[in-house]
């Protein structure tokens, strides 16, 4: 399993702390420093079943920067994955990939029932 996180984000410390303590492993990996690639970006939205903008740190300074709120939606998926590949803090974290599952963002009892 794949634990993607940036570590001065309090809510992946919280998370790595959780997967620690239940006993979880896992392969840990720097958002930032290795960003995901438009290929891997591609397989995790698909195994997650989720909508693309679920990718996206809402929250971050560098989304709101480039406004991306009202940008996105008259993006293609293609310009959307070239865009989460080229900064990761463009990325929703932490991200659990597991062999046949993507988690996205920390919640407790979401990784609780998936992981435990």
């Amino acid at each position: 399993m794949l634990f993607l996180e940036y570590p001065a984000c309090s809510t992946c410390k919280k998370a790595k702390k959780w997967l620690e303590g239940n006993e979880v492993a896992f392969e840990d990996r720097h958002i930032k420093e290795q960003n995901p690639t438009v290929e891997e970006l591609k397989e995790w939205h698909r195994k997650s079943g989720q909508p693309l903008k679920k990718f996206f740190n809402t929250s971050g300074q560098l989304y709101r920067g480039m406004g991306l709120k009202d940008k996105l939606s008259s993006m293609s998926e293609e310009e959307q994955y070239r865009l989460l590949a080229a900064d990761g803090m463009l990325v929703k974290r932490p991200l659990i990939i597991g062999e046949d599952y993507v988690l996205i963002g920390f919640k407790e009892t979401e990784w609780s029932e998936k992981l435990l």
